[in-house]
């Protein structure tokens, strides 16, 4: 196959050195018959990918270059099932293509760097979480943002219910009496009297697995705040019993079985958003002390001078906003851009890569979230 679907970023397709980068961005529709209209869209901005290259390369180059984008539109399958949004990277042959739970703006670009804000905002931390929704029976885990989420998978064999992670093969065993030695080396058979007991114990031991494990495969990488969605009476001895540091004191309180996925999302949303609207606050905050004592800017050629100096320890960056051109890798300065030449750059995705590729903390925020009008707010490690 001449591409791969992704779930996760950054992607090692961010570590091709050669351009052209080609960076498509489009909105999709999830249903019939609308749907008809994602893979329309999708060859007209291959085509303007193509128009854009012609100005540049050779047509044996462009036939190679464009080859993946042309398989993904020649795939009906892969055109059967989408989310809201597209997003397709290709360089060097390489093409990586992610279905996103949410729209984005259309885009097609073909440029020296690849266009990675849409997906930094995706895929950054600011606003995504875990949701664990468990019963004494059986459990699952998802990982969202504000705009949905999607239940993980879990590797196969993993114990999903209550009987496979305990051992137990007969539902029934779980309240039927069951024996256990004494200190003097006899069995004892423990009646229907214990029953409330030992379905406690079993529960207990069953919320233990399932925080090891959701801790020690999910949380401890990604470091998500875990929400618990569950009766009362489940969450108060799995926030008693639980070791895993993510796990956040709010939780929506309903069997999580019994919600439409909307419904679950809704309620998550509600007690996820006070925590990232704090988050937001906070930073924004941050960035006000860090300008007024020299150690921050909005100013866009003295962030660019502080990305390429290593000099960056936050940015925010503006959603949906281009400012035609680039930043020269070798100085660090500006370099005015126009839309109709043949590879078109954005200043602020080239901050927002370098930032990324030195490790340093980015956050893509929607216009009125920003805290200035310029498109980028930085916040420096030490003064310039």
């Amino acid at each position: 196959m001449l591409y791969e679907i992704a779930n996760n970023f950054p992607h090692a397709i961010l570590k091709a050195k050669e351009p052209p980068f080609i960076s498509i961005y489009e909105p999709t529709v999830r249903y019939r018959p609308e749907n008809k209209q994602n893979l329309i869209r999708y060859k007209n901005l291959i085509k303007d990918i193509e128009d854009s290259l012609k100005q540049k390369y050779p047509k044996k180059e462009i036939t190679s270059i464009m080859e993946p984008l042309y398989a993904l539109a020649d795939d009906e399958m892969f055109w059967v099932n989408m989310y809201d949004g597209l997003a397709v990277l290709a360089a060097e042959g390489q093409c990586v293509v992610y279905k996103l739970q949410r729209p984005v703006k259309e885009l097609a670009i073909a440029a020296d760097s690849f266009h990675i804000k849409p997906l930094i905002r995706i895929f950054q931390s600011a606003d995504r979480y875990h949701v664990l929704g468990l019963n004494r029976k059986e459990f699952m885990l998802y990982e969202g943002n504000m705009y949905g989420f999607e239940e993980v998978q879990f590797e196969p064999g993993t114990p999903r219910t209550i009987e496979e992670a305990l051992g137990i093969e007969d539902k029934e065993a779980l309240i039927a009496p069951r024996p256990r030695a004494s200190t003097a080396g006899s069995t004892i058979f423990y009646g229907y009297d214990d029953k409330s007991e030992m379905i406690k114990e079993d529960t207990e031991k069953f919320f233990r697995f399932i925080d090891k494990l959701v801790y020690e495969k999910y949380s401890r990488q990604a470091q998500l705040p875990l929400l618990v969605v569950a009766l009362p009476e489940y969450y108060s001895l799995f926030k008693e019993i639980s070791r895993n540091p993510f796990l956040i004191e709010e939780a929506v309180k309903v069997d999580y079985t019994a919600l439409t996925k909307e419904d679950l999302k809704k309620k998550v949303w509600s007690a996820i958003e006070p925590l990232y609207r704090e988050k937001i606050k906070k930073l924004v905050e941050r960035f006000g002390e860090a300008k007024a004592k020299d150690l921050g800017s909005d100013d866009i050629a003295k962030v660019a001078k502080a990305a390429f100096q290593f000099n960056i320890d936050t940015i925010l960056i503006e959603e949906d906003r281009v400012v035609l051109g680039k930043v020269d890798p070798l100085s660090g300065e500006i370099k005015e851009g126009n839309s109709a030449g043949p590879l078109v750059d954005d200043v602020l995705d080239d901050l927002g890569e370098m930032v990324f590729r030195n490790k340093g903390n980015i956050v893509v925020l929607p216009k009125e979230e920003m805290p200035s009008d310029t498109g980028v707010a930085a916040i420096f490690k030490y003064k310039m």
